[in-house]
């Protein structure tokens, strides 16, 4: 099997890609002599560039109609003779390309009767697992042990040099210490109020002289109008930035403050430490970055306040008004400044 053609695929979602480095780590200790590829969203697994586990990355592009693309990434694969595909995602699009992918092992979960695309199914045992214990389960079949557990990004020398020019270019000193937040989510019911964000920033400042500086979501513009009216002027909101750009920028901030989110998950694999602000999420699957598998001394943290209807999973909270948001509602600026000081 050492010589075999991997192919890995976990299609979409920034944090969820980033979550799998673990397991890419792994398979390749395991199979040294093996061609590892993956295959994800043209964007997010920019994120894998210069990862010296994988030998390849294939995009795949949402932006092309689905069947057109669908049919040129089958083609494509079907070319390379992949001999295992290991699907992290198996949504119907997946278990398709791995059903049409010529691979004679095919692995992915039983969803909705999928479970007849793959050689080897993946059950769920009702055990609480973090998202890498979750991925590592795919890798069993092919008898790869559970051994890495932090995620990595991979930062070229010139990326992170680019990154310290932007930085300067916003009047931002790396030589002091910067902390960086990102208010922003996919979800409405992960958004914790811009009007705290907009509080810690101008307390960060003005209390404690630190350099504070916001980064942009591209479709979240309603936030960030909002906020460039509440936070003190030398407050910088950064552009809109390509991923491996802003993942270099993070990597230069002595702490990054997020909701639950992409940026949260980049902001770990960079090795910059991380307040990660939840909701309607469960930290303890979506934020593995606490011992055993983190040093003792909480560079991460999740923060959550508990509420009866934790968790929802909701994308929009559905609580009558007297309880609406009530999960971020909850947590006040001083307890996230408290954990801020503590970290840096």
């Amino acid at each position: 099997m050492d010589n075999n053609r991997i192919l890995i695929s976990r299609m979409k979602f920034i944090g969820d890609i980033v979550l799998t480095t673990p397991i890419i780590q792994a398979l390749r200790e395991k199979y040294p002599n093996a061609f590892i590829a993956y295959l994800g969203e043209r964007e997010a697994v920019t994120l894998l560039n210069n990862n010296p586990y994988l030998d390849e990355i294939i995009p795949y592009d949402f932006r092309v109609p689905s069947v057109i693309e669908q049919v040129r990434v089958i083609s494509l694969i079907r070319k390379k003779r992949f001999d295992i595909f290991i699907d992290l995602f198996s949504n119907p699009r997946t278990a398709i390309i791995a059903l049409m992918s010529g691979a004679k092992i095919r692995i992915g979960k039983n969803v909705h009767g999928r479970g007849r695309f793959y050689t080897h199914q993946i059950s769920d045992d009702g055990k609480s697992k973090t998202a890498v214990e979750f991925h590592y389960q795919y890798l069993k079949p092919l008898n790869v042990e559970p051994k890495y557990w932090q995620t990595k990004i991979f930062l070229l020398e010139n990326e992170k040099k680019e990154a310290k020019n932007l930085l300067s270019s916003y009047k931002l000193n790396t030589l002091r210490p910067i902390i960086g937040i990102n208010p922003s989510a996919t979800w409405p019911s992960k958004l914790w109020p811009v009007q705290r964000f907009a509080d810690l920033a101008n307390r960060l400042e003005r209390d404690f002289n630190f350099q504070v500086v916001f980064i942009r979501d591209p479709d979240k513009k309603e936030i960030y109008n909002t906020l460039k009216n509440l936070i003190n002027p030398s407050i910088k909101i950064l552009d809109v930035l390509p991923l491996r750009s802003l993942s270099a920028v993070i990597s230069n901030f002595n702490l990054f403050v997020s909701n639950d989110s992409g940026p949260m998950h980049i902001s770990v694999a960079v090795g910059t430490k991380t307040v990660g602000i939840f909701g309607p999420g469960q930290e303890e699957i979506w934020f593995p970055y606490r011992p055993p598998y983190y040093p003792e001394g909480q560079s991460h943290i999740a923060l959550r306040k508990d509420v009866l209807c934790h968790p929802c999973h909701l994308n929009i909270c559905n609580r009558p008004a007297s309880e609406y948001m009530r999960c971020m509602n909850l947590l006040e600026v001083d307890e996230v400044l408290q954990h801020i000081l503590k970290r840096i």
